[in-house]
């Protein structure tokens, strides 16, 4: 009988047709494993009947509790909302749409006690469209390169953690995509396993096109907080500097340029000017945006969402969530 407490924590947004069956699984799973185990799931202001569903399964089982939004607020606050209420020493994060199969817990489990604080899933095969699944992989590669952080999958929604790690995350916004990478600047260690995925048999995809774009933006956002949260200026100043180092040569390629025939290397220099100046508002928009979100760093997490009710042990809970450390 496994003597710690395994906590489950699902953000749920419009899946009234498969959180029974996935606390169905969840369930099995435990029982066939000896776990003790508590599950949370955050309704992320359904506008179907998922509350409805998520308070007959507190009401029926008192391992279940769970966390209704006022307005939808995002992934990323429904799983702070989770984990600043959770009390085991392991704690799972999931998807509510079936796809990801509890019975691959027990896996990501053993690898957690062997040695890593954080193991995320990886679907090796999945069963998406390749409109998600080939820029997916793509845009895996790039947090690599920039983070330092190698995973194929880090964007999975199937993950374990030891508790201290989900106490010291911060996210908000779409940063839920970047779990390793926040885990490993705090100095935990972080791997991965190869998990099944299954076809979407409920609900509709929650993303679009625009993700990616978002994601990119928020990557650079990642980068600036975990490796120059207390040195922004080395990240926007620095670059800030090259681009006036670039923007001096090239004057100086125009003025020896001048007594030379127009011609191929002319148009070149046309090109890279032109480069610059439609550039240089674009990096200092972002500049602006990287200042904008060191400052909305420090507010209070549970600021981003309104609990509006509670069910099951969530309801009986007295004490305040302990605090997110800082990154």
């Amino acid at each position: 009988m496994e003597s710690r407490l395994i906590s489950v924590v699902v953000p749920v947004y419009n899946e009234e047709g498969s959180v029974e069956a996935l606390l169905h699984e969840i369930r099995r799973v435990a029982n066939q494993q000896g776990w003790n185990i508590e599950v949370v799931f955050v309704d992320d202001g359904s506008r179907d009947a998922s509350w409805d569903r998520i308070t007959q399964m507190a009401a029926a089982d008192p391992a279940v509790g769970g966390i209704r939004f006022r307005q939808n607020a995002g992934k990323a606050a429904a799983l702070m909302a989770g984990f600043s209420v959770v009390r085991g020493d392991v704690v799972f994060m999931m998807d509510a749409d079936l796809q990801d199969p509890p019975e691959e817990m027990p896996r990501l489990l053993a690898a957690l006690d062997a040695g890593y604080d954080l193991v995320s899933g990886w679907k090796k095969v999945r069963h998406d469209s390749w409109h998600k699944v080939y820029p997916s992989r793509v845009f895996n590669r790039i947090i690599g390169a920039l983070t330092g952080v190698h995973l194929h999958d880090h964007v999975c929604g199937f993950k374990c953690f030891r508790r201290p790690v989900v106490k010291s995350l911060r996210i908000y916004g779409e940063f839920h995509r970047f779990l390793g990478v926040l885990a490993a600047s705090n100095g935990f260690r972080v791997s991965e396993i190869p998990t099944l995925h299954r076809k979407r048999t409920c609900g509709v995809s929650k993303y679009g096109f625009s993700r990616f774009a978002k994601g990119f933006v928020d990557l650079l956002t990642i980068v600036c907080l975990t490796r120059y949260r207390w040195r922004p200026q080395h990240l926007i100043g620095v670059t800030g500097l090259w681009l006036i180092v670039l923007s001096l040569v090239l004057a100086i390629l125009i003025g020896i340029l001048g007594f030379v025939p127009p011609g191929p290397v002319h148009a070149l220099l046309n090109a890279l000017v032109t480069l610059i100046l439609t550039a240089a508002p674009g990096a200092l928009l972002i500049a602006i945006g990287l200042v904008g979100q060191l400052i909305v760093d420090q507010k209070p997490l549970d600021s981003q969402y309104v609990v509006v009710e509670r069910a099951g042990w969530c309801g009986d809970l007295r004490t305040e969530p302990e605090p997110a450390t800082a990154l």
